[in-house]
């Protein structure tokens, strides 16, 4: 069989395949044209159109990451060809770890320290009892709930959302608009972590953000579509004349990279980080790339992306 790999480094993902999998042939969107053509499977992070359009017999197409917004939009995606994706894959670590970080800076305030610094200022901040430090996690997929899960195991309440009902140990969660605004009006630090797609595109709005108690904090490492930034520069406010919420920790953005000119930069309540939250484990996805086309070639039925619902 034949499998060609797109993503940044993938002479390494190559090189890892071919070891880990010898049965296959395993090559890059860098060969070829006539040597790529005809795979029989995709293995792609940011496919370009063309690769997409060579291909007359694919098996399915594996998505090198959580999230497939990308793919969906792209031309030439063929619809009767199944796409799953990887599921955690051993980013659901890295990706708790950012936001525990996340929720620490704002609840040590080191984001009030870093100012403090700035004119020598030795004043120690009080430290508010984990229990009055609720936590909202929007999206409760594979990696949202190991995030939920890591910090409710750190002390801290943890308030989930998602569009249905999920059962998650040590995670009160809601779905539904009425969990949304419950959620909303608790959550000191809010982390979003939901998929792009039309429902969730800038579901934190003017209105949303508004909700939020008086000096709270937001964790962005989902997708930048969530936010409308517009919205949250307003209700961060200025350095003279501070807004409603406290500060953000952004990961991601509605234009990448994020333009040198954006006023998200210079912010002074705002920590920006170039989308490296959760780097994809290699030898954890390669296993789980192998173990997807295993089942593809055994007949197993597979959890599929639907491109209408996006995810």
């Amino acid at each position: 069989m034949k499998l060609v790999i797109h993503i940044d480094d993938s002479a390494q993902w190559q090189a890892a395949l071919e070891k880990a999998f010898p049965q296959a042939t395993v090559l890059t969107s860098n060969a070829p044209e006539d040597e790529r053509k005809n795979a029989d499977y995709l293995a792609v992070w940011k496919a370009p159109e063309h690769l997409l359009q060579e291909q007359s017999q694919l098996k399915g197409i594996i998505n090198l990451g959580a999230g497939v917004d990308y793919l969906l939009k792209t031309p030439g995606l063929p619809s009767d060809v199944p796409i799953v994706k990887l599921r955690d894959a051993g980013m659901g670590e890295l990706m708790a770890d950012y936001v525990l970080y996340g929720v620490l800076h704002f609840y040590r305030s080191m984001d009030r320290y870093a100012t403090q610094q700035q004119s020598a200022t030795w004043q120690p901040q009080a430290v508010p009892d984990k229990t009055q430090w609720p936590v909202g996690i929007l999206g409760l997929g594979a990696i949202g709930s190991y995030v939920a899960t890591h910090l409710s195991q750190a002390g801290f309440p943890v308030l989930g959302w998602s569009r249905s009902a999920k059962q998650i140990s040590g995670v009160r969660c809601l779905h539904g608009d009425e969990g949304l605004d419950e959620l909303l009006g608790q959550a000191q630090s809010l982390v979003t972590i939901l998929p792009d797609t039309p429902a969730t595109e800038g579901i934190l709005n003017a209105e949303q953000l508004a909700k939020l108690p008086e000096g709270a904090s937001v964790i962005n490492p989902g997708r930048g579509s969530l936010i409308d930034e517009q919205a949250l520069l307003d209700a961060l406010g200025e350095a003279n004349k501070p807004g409603h919420l406290r500060g953000a920790l952004l990961d991601v953005f509605c234009e990448e990279p994020l333009p040198t000119n954006h006023p998200l930069w210079q912010h002074p309540n705002v920590v920006v980080t170039p989308h490296m939250a959760a780097p994809t484990p290699l030898n954890d996805a390669i296993d789980q790339v192998i173990a997807y086309i295993k089942a593809f070639e055994a007949g197993e039925t597979l959890a599929t992306i639907s491109p209408a619902s996006g995810y």
